[in-house]
């Protein structure tokens, strides 16, 4: 038995909140914005949809490309640091709706990199115990609901959306779509990129409140070296691991953090621009769904031939990092 991708699913919310909306709502620009970026617009999700709604509409079309019913699921993880509320867990609300009556649920959070780390453990699931056959996998975000609107640095980065994956064991040839994999954490840099309040550290008051606690807070410049040195270090591991040099390279899929470390990456693994997915000129920083919005435009679009290598990598809070080289 081989452990493939069943069905690829995403979903991003109709508003769209181009860079000209923002220069209405702070000092800033669309010149700006790009150059530093590579950012022109992005998908805000209603005030009434939740992550688990995102998640949902992506789950929807990924079961439906891998053929199969939401009950024969055997779990559900959901990678996301926006989670629907504290507890249950996101998963859990996101079994209700779909009717995976058979699944067990959990959350995982490691930021941009919640997609990978969660493949990697559904990949283990279905390596290490032959009574879980298909596992969905989703990494999903309304960062919307926690960006300060009025902060300038931050508010013009990110946006809404969520990417799924089903995985599971089938008779098809051709070996495991996961080649080789390397995920990381350094949690001496856990100040550069957080939500300070919230957790039991600092719960929540009219405090924490007042001073903008419960969003997203960034040092860029040194996250920015930090993603660049990270991710190369790791994808260069993975490429190592499965024998492989950058020329083998179908497409390198990066978490969609900004334009500059995704040029950045490649450029130092030798990979061509041409080789390097990007939509985050259409949908910003969606952490931990961007790079499973990536893989269903590339599914969708038949942008990849079978026995193709895809190479993903992704950095994030935590500071939390991660490659996983795909055969298509």
């Amino acid at each position: 038995m081989s452990i493939k991708i069943l069905g690829i699913g995403a979903y991003v919310p109709e508003k769209v909140l181009t860079n000209f909306d923002l220069e209405k709502m702070v000092e800033t620009s669309d010149e700006w914005i790009k150059t530093r970026t590579g950012i022109e617009e992005r998908r805000i999700a209603t005030p009434e949809q939740a992550t688990s709604d995102l998640a949902y509409e992506a789950a929807v079309k990924a079961l439906k490309a891998a053929d199969i019913k939401a009950e024969e699921l055997d779990v559900i993880i959901v990678g996301s640091i926006t989670v629907d509320q504290v507890f249950p867990s996101t998963a859990c609300i996101l079994q209700r709706k779909l009717g995976a009556k058979n699944a067990f649920c959990f959350d995982l959070e490691a930021a941009c990199s919640g997609l990978l780390y969660s493949m990697e453990v559904a990949n283990s699931l279905l390596q290490g115990n032959p009574k879980y056959k298909k596992i969905l996998v989703i990494g999903a975000e309304k960062l919307s609901s926690v960006v300060d609107w009025e902060d300038r640095s931050t508010c013009v980065l990110f946006g809404d959306g969520a990417g799924a994956l089903v995985m599971g064991k089938t008779g098809a040839p051709g070996g495991d779509c996961i080649v080789a994999s390397s995920l990381g954490s350094d949690g001496h840099y856990t100040d550069i990129l957080q939500i300070v309040a919230g957790g039991s550290r600092t719960p929540a008051s009219a405090a924490t409140v007042a001073n903008k606690q419960h969003y997203i807070s960034m040092a860029g410049s040194e996250v920015f070296k930090c993603a660049v040195t990270a991710m190369v270090h790791s994808c260069k591991k993975v490429m190592k691991e499965a024998g492989i040099t950058a020329q083998d390279v179908r497409w390198l899929v990066p978490h969609q953090a900004n334009y500059r470390i995704l040029r950045a990456v490649a450029g130092r693994l030798g990979i061509p621009e041409d080789e390097v997915y990007m939509n985050v000129n259409r949908y910003g920083n969606t952490s931990a769904a961007s790079i499973g919005l990536c893989l269903d435009e590339i599914a969708r679009g038949n942008l990849a031939e079978k026995g193709d290598y895809i190479l993903l990598t992704a950095f994030g809070g935590g500071l939390t990092w991660g490659s996983i080289l795909l055969k298509w």
